[in-house]
C-alpha cells in the first residue's frame, strides 16, 4: 500500500510517499481504509524525532483516521463508516485500529471530514472531564479555542450545558470561537484573559485547558478560581518556566499535564465509551460538527507539517490518500 516514510528523523525530516506492506489487524482490531487522515502537532515532534510513537505501533505517523471497515471484525462489517483513534499509521492507504478506540459514524455523515474528530474528541473529553474533573455549573477556559483540539472542545462542552472562555489570535478566529458555542472569546494579542475572566460574575474560571505553556502556566493560576485545576495537553511556547508558586498553594489549585497516545487499549475505550454515551449523540444531530481548515493529498504531508508551523490553522488539516 501507499503509505508516508519518515526519513532523517530530526530538525530536517523529510516525509516522502512510498510503499510499504498493509497492516494486519490482530486480536480486538480492525483494518480501515482510510478515507482521511487528521494531521496533529504531535505529527510534526515525531517527525523531528522528539516524540516517537509507543512500542509496538506503526511507524508510520498519523494518530487518526476515517474511513470504511476493510474486513468483519468484532460489531464492525465490511464497508461500515467509522472514525478511530490510532497509536499510530494514519498517514496511509490502510491503518489498523484497536476495536475500542473506533468510533462509528452517523448515517450521512462526512466520512472525509470525521478524520477531524477522533483525537480532538479523546483529548478533549479526557483531560477536561477525568483529569480536570469538571462540573456542572462550573466555569471552562480553553486556551487555542480555534485549533483542532479547541475548535472541538468549545462545541463539545458548550452543548454540554457548560460556560465557555476561549482564547485566540484575530478578531475573525474569535468570532469563529463565539460561534461554536464560546460564551466569550478572549484575542490574547489585544486583551488580557486573565483580566477578563476575573472581571466576569464568576471572577475566574474553574477548569483551564492549556496547550500553550510558557508563560501562560503562570497567568493560568491567576484565571482560576479556588479548588481550581489546570491542564496542559502541551507546552507549544516553552515547558521551562520560573513559577511563583504561592498561588498554587494559596489558591489550593491543581497543576496537570498528560498526553493520550501511550494510553492503553483499555484506557483509550473508556473514553471512547463515555463518548459514545454522552457526546456521540450530539455528533449525529449537528450539535458538534467537524471544522476543517485544509485538505491535503497523502503525497503532500511535508507541506501538511509547513502549513501547520506557519500559519496556525483553524481546526483540522486532513491528508486524503
Amino acid at each position: 500500500m501507499q503509505a508516508i516514510v519518515l526519513e532523517n528523523p530530526g530538525p530536517d525530516y523529510r516525509l516522502q510517499l512510498g510503499n510499504i506492506p498493509a497492516p494486519v489487524p490482530g486480536a480486538g482490531q480492525v483494518l480501515v481504509k482510510v478515507a482521511a487522515a487528521g494531521v496533529n502537532r504531535a505529527d510534526l515532534h515525531q517527525g523531528r524525532g522528539s516524540y516517537p510513537p509507543p512500542p509496538g505501533a506503526s511507524e508510520t505517523l498519523g494518530m487518526e483516521v476515517s474511513g470504511y471497515v476493510a474486513a468483519d471484525s468484532g460489531p464492525y462489517k465490511k464497508g461500515d463508516a467509522v472514525c478511530a483513534l490510532l497509536p499510530g499509521g494514519g498517514y496511509a492507504e490502510y491503518a489498523v485500529a484497536d476495536l475500542s478506540c473506533v468510533l462509528p459514524l452517523p448515517p450521512s455523515f462526512d466520512p472525509v471530514e470525521a478524520a477531524a474528530l477522533p483525537e480532538a474528541l479523546f483529548t478533549a473529553w479526557t483531560n477536561v472531564m477525568d483529569t480536570g474533573r469538571l462540573k456542572p455549573g462550573e466555569r471552562l477556559l480553553i486556551h487555542g479555542g480555534t485549533s483542532g483540539i479547541g475548535v472541538i472542545a468549545i462545541q463539545m462542552f458548550a452543548a454540554l450545558g457548560y460556560e465557555v472562555f476561549a482564547t485566540a489570535g484575530s478578531a475573525e478566529k474569535c468570532a469563529l470561537c463565539e460561534a461554536l458555542g464560546a460564551s466569550r472569546a478572549i484575542n490574547y494579542k489585544t486583551e488580557d484573559f486573565v483580566a477578563v475572566v476575573k472581571a466576569t460574575a464568576g471572577k475566574g474560571v474553574d477548569v483551564i485547558l492549556d496547550m500553550v505553556g510558557g508563560p501562560y502556566v503562570q497567568r493560568n493560576m491567576s484565571a482560576a478560581l479556588p479548588w481550581g485545576r489546570i491542564v496542559n495537553i502541551a507546552y507549544q511556547e516553552g515547558a521551562k518556566v520560573s513559577l511563583d508558586l504561592g498561588p498554587l498553594l494559596m489558591k489550593r489549585l491543581t497543576l496537570a499535564a498528560t498526553t493520550l497516545r501511550a494510553r492503553s487499549s483499555a484506557e483509550k475505550g473508556a473514553i471512547r465509551d463515555a463518548l459514545l454515551d454522552r457526546v456521540w449523540p450530539m455528533v449525529a444531530d449537528g450539535r458538534i460538527r467537524p471544522v476543517v481548515d485544509r485538505q491535503f493529498p497523502l503525497a503532500e504531508a511535508r507541506k501538511t507539517h509547513e502549513y501547520m508551523e506557519k500559519t496556525g490553522a483553524t481546526g483540522k488539516i486532513l491528508l486524503i490518500p
